[in-house]
């Protein structure tokens, strides 16, 4: 018994491409002009963002392909089709991303205990500009459902909320001698930053390696199985996802002793209706019966 929805949300993830690629061209945008700008300005906490910008856009770039290639429809090679590539881009950009949160931590810390004055009217400038170009981006991809959106998403978080350290950072400068606030609210804001990122992450790598996306729901479709009057045990239950959205379920089914062909008929449709209300992207159900033995080791 097979299942294959064939409503492919082909519009969604158009949509999904083009929120990336408007996050990946303002970044590399943006990435260029803070370069330039942290240059001029002569601020280190700049030009280092502008090189976590850069990692950004790298990340960014890929997860836009990979969303591409996902689209692709399903061949001999990839039978479930391209959906995990989605899954692989959020892997990639949430490693990306821990490793960067990271590397700022250690490039801000020593600044605690030598601190440098940049040039604040230029940094005010960059900072506002920053907050619009990032706030943008960031809000075209808070639309976005998909996992690899929501970990991007956490990319131009970050930038934004960097950005706005460095504006309110910039304003004081402007009538205090305070320099060591920089570091510190960098330190504070990629801190958050990083504690989010790798609880995605974790759900990422999850999927990836996967796990059940739901155990809850697990249990419940189990006992909705096993509930049933024609059906005496279930096992090989496995539910997997695709991308973090789209999911697999394939179960073995052992019918009870004397069970009838019009009676397994009615039971396939009762459990197609069970299943349609969790909008699997493909299901498989083997039905045994009782004196059959299960071909695969029951684990």
């Amino acid at each position: 018994m097979h299942n294959h929805p064939h409503h492919h949300h082909d519009g969604d993830e158009e949509t999904a491409s083009k929120r990336i690629g408007w996050a990946f061209f303002l970044n590399v945008m943006f990435t260029i002009i803070e370069f330039i700008g942290g240059w001029l300005t002569n601020s280190t906490a700049i030009m280092a963002d502008a090189v976590h910008d850069l990692g950004d856009s790298l990340s960014i770039g890929t997860a836009w392909l990979l969303n591409k290639l996902s689209r692709k429809d399903a061949n001999q090679t990839f039978s479930y089709g391209y959906k995990r590539f989605s899954l692989l881009g959020a892997l990639i950009n949430g490693l990306v991303l821990t490793v960067g949160s990271v590397w700022i931590l250690f490039e801000a810390i020593p600044r605690l205990s030598a601190p440098e004055m940049p040039q604040v009217e230029g940094m005010l400038l960059l900072a506002i500009f920053g907050v619009l170009v990032n706030g943008f981006a960031a809000f075209k991809l808070s639309k976005g459902k998909s996992l690899n959106e929501r970990v991007l998403n956490w990319h131009l978080l970050e930038d934004v909320l960097g950005w706005v350290a460095v504006l309110i950072v910039s304003i004081v400068l402007l009538f205090v001698n305070w320099p060591i606030l920089d570091p510190l609210l960098s330190i504070g804001f990629t801190i958050f930053i990083l504690f989010n990122v790798v609880r995605n992450l974790k759900e990422t790598l999850l999927l990836f390696l996967q796990a059940t996306p739901d155990d809850a729901q697990l249990v419940e479709i189990r006992q909705r199985f096993t509930g049933h009057d024609s059906v005496s045990e279930v096992h090989h239950l496995h539910v997997w996802s695709l991308d973090g959205e789209q999911h697999v379920l394939t179960v073995h089914i052992v019918l009870v002793e004397g069970i009838e062909l019009k009676n397994i008929k009615s039971l396939k449709t009762d459990f197609s209706n069970v299943l349609s209300n969790y909008g699997f992207a493909h299901t498989t159900i083997e039905f045994e019966f009782a004196d059959e033995r299960c071909r695969d080791e029951v684990i």
